[in-house]
């Protein structure tokens, strides 16, 4: 049974110099914007070569849903957004719940970020944090549709038969990624500060060592400002396809599975900053990092090991083995 602990001495100052360094962050969004357009062309040519020969496919599995729903965009985003959520956070979360479980293969324990810990999952936090996802999925995540949709209608947005172009669904996934970064990273900080953190966001880190569905296991409240809103706010400034939003939010949810998922498998994106997070309480607050860079908040994770291991492992060799630990005795930040 893992103990939970309460927040380490949290470097938050008032609400009011958040908002005033949202200013700075402007500059990397900008930058980010302008290198994107300017190496549109070289980076994209090969896979817009793949979306080409594979678009047929994707406008024909997209005919599908939107005949079944008969072009309906209103039972679209209300019943078949919920309904793609729960399909792929539930399919990916089910394999890395059996890891947790039965800790089989063993050959994947050597991907663990913090060995020792859930092997295996204590069986009653788990069955308590699949309940309350499924609570935040359902009964919080239907009224969330349905006001996501009327946000929508009111700004307008595509909802033709024929999908986007390959370019312009890269660009608004893009758009997304950093708006999410901007609007998740100042939100996250926000429920760190004493008062929020004590009510609501403590509840999510009651793992200290996260699992994958912990992803989604938080306060109602939380769920809805901190999970739903930031990959929602792109989407809506955009006015989106449903079909690029649906593609957005996959990716979103199986960046947030991985990066709570306790192991850092070779091939998939490093989890290494946010499962510091969850271990450290006050440092790593954002998804890509390029806030917590900008903001400090990640210095004591530079000064640690899991920084070296925070890469995307191209070999099988397990990033520990390669960046030990520090050794006993030694001094950690």
């Amino acid at each position: 049974m893992q103990t939970v602990r309460t927040p380490e001495t949290a470097p938050e100052g008032p609400v009011r110099s958040l908002i005033g360094s949202i200013q700075s962050s402007v500059v990397v969004v900008g930058s980010a914007l302008v290198v994107l357009a300017a190496c549109g062309n070289s980076i994209t040519w090969h896979l817009q070569q793949f979306w080409g020969t594979s678009g047929n496919l994707w406008q024909s599995i997209w005919d599908r849903v939107y005949d079944y729903f008969e072009g309906d965009q209103f039972n679209i985003i209300l019943y078949g957004t919920p309904a793609l959520g729960l399909a792929v956070f539930w399919s990916a979360g089910i394999v890395y719940i059996l890891m947790d479980v039965t800790l089989r293969p063993e050959t994947l324990r050597r991907y663990k970020i913090q060995p020792g810990t859930n092997e295996p999952v204590d069986t009653y936090r788990l069955l308590q944090a699949i309940f309350w996802v499924l609570f935040n999925q359902t009964v919080v995540g239907l009224p969330c549709m349905l006001v996501f949709y009327k946000l929508l209608e009111l700004r307008g947005f595509d909802t033709g038969r024929e999908l986007p172009t390959f370019h312009w669904v890269l660009l608004e996934i893009a758009v997304c990624l950093l708006v999410e970064e901007v609007a998740f990273y100042y939100s996250h900080r926000l429920l760190h500060s004493p008062r929020l953190y004590k009510k609501i966001h403590k509840w999510h880190h009651e793992w200290t060592s996260p699992i994958s569905i912990t992803a989604l296991y938080a306060h109602p409240l939380e769920h809805v400002l901190s999970n739903y809103l930031p990959p929602f706010l792109g989407v809506l400034l955009l006015g989106s396809h449903v079909a690029t939003a649906w593609l957005w939010f996959s990716m979103a949810l199986l960046s947030t599975i991985n990066a709570h998922s306790g192991y850092h498998l070779p091939f998939f994106p490093s989890p290494e900053a946010h499962d510091f997070h969850h271990l450290k309480f006050n440092q790593c607050y954002g998804v890509l990092g390029v806030l917590d860079r900008l903001h400090g908040t990640d210095d004591k994770f530079r000064r640690r090991p899991e920084y070296q291991r925070h890469v995307m492992q191209l070999s099988l060799v397990p990033l520990r083995q390669m960046y030990p630990d520090q050794q006993k005795g030694a001094k950690t930040e």
